[in-house]
C-alpha cells in the first residue's frame, strides 16, 4: 500500500511533520513503513519561467536563443526544444540548481546540476525542462509534449516554485500492511491511522445525497444467485456522461501512487478505490442486455474475453457478472471486453460489490489474472463500505460535471454485518500489558480509531470495517500502540507459570534422565506410529488389551498406521539395530508417551501416559536392571520397600525372569528379560532385559522432600543368620518379615549369600543374612537384641524356614 503525504494532509490538514518524523511515528503505532521517497529528492531550485522573446541562434540551425522572465529577473536560454513558443510558461532551472534525468526518462542519483555556460558561443544561464527531466513520465501527466518542455497553463504565476505547482513537493510512503487491517488499505484508513498517532482531527470526506428525482431500479435490474460468494451488491446510475480529462488534483493524487490518469470516469474509479479501499466498476449500461446485472457462478469451459483483449478460460467455481444474455465481467477482478466504456458512452452503471475474499483469490489464480481490485478483494472488505464508496463517486462525478446522476440506489444486501461488540475490562489490559493507565486514558486512545465505548453494557463497539477486533487482547493491542510500545515499563512475568523453575513432573522425568545416564545408558527416541504387527512380534495374544489401538486416518504406510499402546517395540528395535551393528554392550533408555483410548472408535481424546523404558543386553543381567530401578525409586524419595511379582504375565517377557514392581500395593511397573522367541523376532541374538515404570503411577508417589537424620551417637549390634528356605520363598518374603519383627531397633539388613547344591535338601536354597541393630537413645543390651532376634526367627519358622546348623 503507498500513499502520498500531501493526499493524507487533506484528512489530516494540521499534520506538519516531516518524512523521517512520519515514518517513525507510524511505524511505532503499528503502521509499519517499510520506506518512503522524496518525489523532489533529485530537484533544486527550478521556477515557472515565461518566454517573452524567441530568436535564432546565430551558429545552430536546431537550437533558438529565448529570453525568458523568471520574475526577479530576465535571463537568456539556449534550447532545442522543437515545441516552444513566445508567451508559454515553462520550467525552468536556474544557474546551480539540479533535475533528475534526461530526455529519456533516464535519472541519475542525486541528480544533474545545470550550470551557466554557453551553447555554440551563446551565453546560457540555465534550461528549461521536460517532464522526464523533473523525474516523472507522460504517463502520470498525460498532458505533457512527446518531445519538447512542459507547458504550464496560462494561469500559473510566473517565479513560482515550479516544482510545487506540478505536484512534486512531496513524498510517498510504502506500507507493510497485514491483511487483518483491511481498512489501511485504504488512503482514508492510514489517515485515520496519522490522525490518532499525532493526536491530530480526523476529516473524512463529506459526502451529500446525490441524484435526480428519478430512480435507478427504474434503469438496472440486480439479481444475485450466489449470495455467499456476494453478500452485497450496489448498483447507481449515471446519464448524460461526457468523458474527458479529471481536475488535475484528482490526476496529481493518482500519479503520486503509480496510477496513469486516463479520463474522468476511470479516475473517478480509481481515485475511489485507493481512497476507500473498496475496487468499483463502471458499464456501459446500452450494452447490458435487459437492463439485468445477474451474479451467478460461471459455467464449466466458459471463456470470457477481458478489458485487455485476453480470452479467459473459466469454470462453475469462478464468480461472474453477466446480464440478460451474456456475461460482462469476472467479479472482482475485471471487467468484460463486451461492456467496456468508450468515448461515445451515454448511460453508465457504477458497481460497488463485496464478494468473498477467498474464492476472488482462487479465481484470479484459475484465470491468471491478477488486478488492484482482486488484491483488495482477496483480503475481505467490509460489505458496509460498498455503499460508501459508490455514494462518493456519484458526488465526484456531479462536482465535476461529468454526467448526471440519477436518483436511488439498487442494493441487494443478502445478511448485513453487524458492529463487534467486546466486553471492556482495564483491569485485565493493565494487567496484560503491565501498565498503570486508567480507564479514561484507555478509552480516549479507543476513540481516536473509532472504537466507541457502550458505557450502559461496559462494551467497546468495534466498527465493521475493524475486523481484526474480537476479544480483549486485541483492545489491549490498541491501547498499547497509542500509550506507546516505548512508553510500557519493564516488569517481571506475573503468575505461578513463570516463576522460574521446573514442574513437579519434570524433575521427575530430569530424575530418571539423571539415574539412567548415571547407570551407563543413552537417551534414544522412538516413533509413536506403529505397525499393527508389532504385536504379533511381541507374542501379545488376541484378546490382548493392548491390540485395542488408535487407527491413524491419513497413515503414512501401514507401518505407521497406529499409535503406540505399548513402549517396547521402539526399545527393542533400538537394540536390535545395536546388536546387527556389532555394538557389544548397550544399554538404552526412552521416555515417551503411549495412547490410550478410552473407547473405539474415538469418541474422545486418548489417554497419553509417559512411560520411562528401559533396555540393556551385553553386561549386565535381571539384577542389574532391577538396581537401576531401586536406584531410581531411592532418588525421587519413593522409601517403602517395593514388591516384585513373579506372576506378572507378560507374554514377551521370560516366564522365569520377570516381574511387576508393586509399591504401596499397586502396580508401578514391570521388568524382565526379553523372552528368547521375542529376541529371535527382533533380531536379537543374545538375552536382552527391559525395565519399563508407568510414570503417571510414579509421580504420585514420589516426593522430594528429605528430613534430616543426625549421625548416630550409639554402636550398632549385628547378628548373621543363615537359613534353609523351600526355593517357593522369595527373598523379599524373608526381608518383609524381618521388617515386621525387627521392632523400633532394626537399622538394616543385607543379603550376603545365596546358594543351591548337594549340601542342602532337595527344594531348598540356603540363604544368609547380616542384620544391624541400633538403638536411637542408648546402648543396646545383649537381651534387647535377644528379644528381637527372637521374634524374627519364629516369624521365619512360621514361613517353614529353618536356621542352618
Amino acid at each position: 500500500m503507498n500513499t502520498s503525504l500531501s493526499w493524507i494532509k487533506a484528512y489530516v490538514p494540521d499534520l506538519n511533520v516531516t518524512e523521517q518524523e512520519y515514518t517513525d511515528a507510524m511505524t511505532l503505532s503499528g503502521t509499519k513503513v517499510e520506506g518512503y521517497e522524496k518525489m523532489d529528492a533529485d530537484l533544486d531550485k527550478i521556477v515557472v519561467g515565461q518566454i517573452e522573446k524567441i530568436e535564432r541562434h546565430p551558429d545552430a540551425d536546431k537550437l533558438v536563443v529565448c529570453q525568458v522572465n523568471i520574475g526577479s529577473e530576465k535571463i537568456q536560454i539556449v534550447t532545442g526544444a522543437p515545441n516552444v513558443e513566445e508567451g508559454q510558461k515553462v520550467p525552468v532551472v536556474l544557474d546551480g540548481g539540479r533535475v533528475a534525468g534526461g530526455h529519456d526518462g533516464s535519472l541519475t542519483k542525486g541528480g544533474i546540476e545545470i550550470k551557466k555556460g554557453k551553447l555554440r558561443g551563446v551565453e546560457s544561464c540555465g534550461m528549461m525542462c521536460s517532464i522526464e527531466e523533473l523525474g516523472s513520465t507522460r504517463d502520470m501527466y498525460p498532458e505533457a509534449p512527446e518531445n519538447g518542455i512542459y507547458i504550464f497553463p496560462d494561469d500559473v504565476e510566473v517565479g513560482a516554485d515550479a516544482v510545487e505547482v506540478l505536484g512534486l513537493r512531496d513524498a510517498v510512503f510504502e506500507y507493510e500492511v497485514t491483511s487483518n487491517r483491511v481498512d489501511c488499505f485504504s488512503v482514508i484508513g492510514i489517515a485515520r491511522e496519522a490522525a490518532a498517532t499525532f493526536g491530530k482531527s480526523f476529516y473524512p470526506p463529506i459526502v451529500p445525497e446525490t441524484g435526480n428525482d428519478e430512480d435507478a431500479s427504474d434503469y438496472i435490474k440486480v439479481e444475485v444467485r450466489n449470495q455467499e460468494l456476494c453478500s452485497r451488491y450496489c448498483a447507481r446510475v449515471a446519464k448524460n456522461i461526457k468523458i474527458g480529462p479529471s481536475p488535475e488534483w484528482m490526476q496529481r493524487r493518482l500519479a503520486s501512487v503509480g496510477i496513469r490518469p486516463i479520463n474522468n470516469l476511470v479516475d473517478i474509479t480509481n481515485y475511489v478505490m485507493e481512497e476507500y479501499g473498496q475496487p468499483m466498476h463502471a458499464y456501459d449500461l446500452d450494452t447490458i442486455a435487459g437492463h439485468q446485472i445477474i451474479v451467478r457462478n460461471a459455467e464449466d469451459g466458459e471463456t470470457f474475453t477481458t478489458l485487455d483483449g485476453q480470452e479467459r478460460q473459466l469454470d462453475r467455481d469462478v464468480l461472474m457478472i453477466c446480464d440478460g444474455e451474456k456475461s460482462i465481467g469476472i467479479a472482482g477482478i475485471m471487467g468484460g471486453e463486451n461492456s467496456m466504456i468508450t468515448d461515445h458512452v451515454h448511460t453508465v452503471l457504477f458497481e460497488a460489490a463485496c464478494f468473498d475474499g477467498t474464492n476472488i483469490r482462487k479465481s484470479s489464480k484459475r484465470v491468471g489474472l491478477r488486478t488492484d481490485a482482486s488484491g483488495k478483494f482477496e483480503k475481505g472488505l467490509d460489505p458496509n463500505n460498498a455503499k460508501a464508496a459508490i455514494d462518493r463517486a456519484c458526488q465526484l462525478l456531479e462536482e465535476m460535471g461529468a454526467g448526471e446522476v440519477v436518483g436511488g440506489i439498487v442494493d441487494v444486501y443478502s445478511k448485513v454485518k453487524e458492529p463487534v461488540r467486546v466486553p471492556f475490562d482495564e483491569n485485565a489490559v493493565n494487567q496484560l500489558l503491565g501498565t498503570d493507565i486508567s480507564k479514561e486514558d484507555m478509552i480516549a486512545y479507543l476513540e481516536k480509531v473509532e472504537l466507541a465505548y457502550d458505557e450502559a453494557t461496559n462494551e467497546i463497539v468495534a466498527p465493521t470495517f475493524r475486523q481484526d477486533i474480537f476479544r480483549l487482547a486485541d483492545l489491549a493491542e490498541e491501547v498499547a500502540r497509542f500509550y506507546g510500545y516505548d512508553n510500557i515499563p519493564t516488569t517481571l512475568p506475573r503468575g505461578e507459570a513463570t516463576i522460574g523453575k521446573l514442574s513437579f513432573k519434570q524433575r521427575i522425568e530430569a530424575a530418571a534422565r539423571n539415574i539412567a545416564e548415571f547407570c551407563g545408558f543413552s537417551q534414544g527416541m522412538s516413533y509413536s506410529f506403529e505397525s499393527p504387527k508389532v504385536f504379533d512380534k511381541l507374542l501379545l495374544p488376541e484378546d490382548a488389551p493392548e491390540r485395542q489401538a488408535i487407527e491413524i486416518s491419513n497413515p503414512l504406510g501401514e507401518d505407521y498406521s497406529i499409535m503406540r499402546t505399548i513402549s517396547l517395540n521402539g526399545m527393542l528395535t533400538s537394540l536390535a539395530t545395536n546388536f546387527n551393528r556389532r555394538n557389544k554392550d548397550v544399554r538404552l533408555y526412552e521416555l515417551g508417551n503411549i495412547y490410550l483410548p478410552k473407547t473405539l472408535p474415538l469418541t474422545e481424546l486418548p489417554e497419553e501416559r509417559m512411560q520411562f523404558t528401559l533396555g540393556m543386553y551385553g553386561e549386565g543381567d535381571f539384577f542389574s536392571m532391577k538396581g537401576v530401578v531401586e536406584e531410581f525409586f531411592e532418588k525421587i524419595g519413593m522409601h517403602k520397600k517395593e514388591v516384585y511379582d513373579p506372576n506378572a504375565g507378560k507374554p514377551f517377557l521370560h516366564p522365569g525372569r520377570q516381574a511387576n514392581i508393586l509399591y504401596d500395593g499397586t502396580v508401578v511397573g514391570y521388568l524382565g528379560e526379553v523372552h528368547p522367541a521375542v529376541a529371535e523376532n527382533y533380531g536379537i541374538g543374545g538375552r536382552a532385559y527391559v525395565a519399563v515404570l508407568d510414570m503417571p503411577e510414579i509421580i504420585v508417589r514420589a516426593t522430594f522432600d528429605r528430613k534430616y537424620t543426625g549421625i548416630a551417637k550409639f554402636p550398632a549390634v549385628t547378628r548373621d543368620i543363615s537359613m534353609v528356605v523351600p526355593k517357593e520363598i522369595l527373598v523379599g518374603q524373608i526381608e518383609e518379615m524381618i521388617e515386621q519383627r525387627g521392632g523400633s531397633i532394626l537399622e538394616s539388613y543385607h543379603l550376603f549369600d545365596l546358594y543351591e547344591g548337594a549340601q542342602i535338601k532337595e527344594g531348598h536354597k540356603s540363604v544368609a543374612y547380616s542384620i544391624v541393630f541400633r538403638a536411637k537413645d542408648r546402648t543396646l543390651e545383649d537381651a534387647d537384641v535377644t528379644k528381637a532376634m527372637k521374634k524374627i526367627l519364629n516369624g521365619l519358622e512360621s514361613m517353614g524356614i529353618e536356621l542352618r546348623q
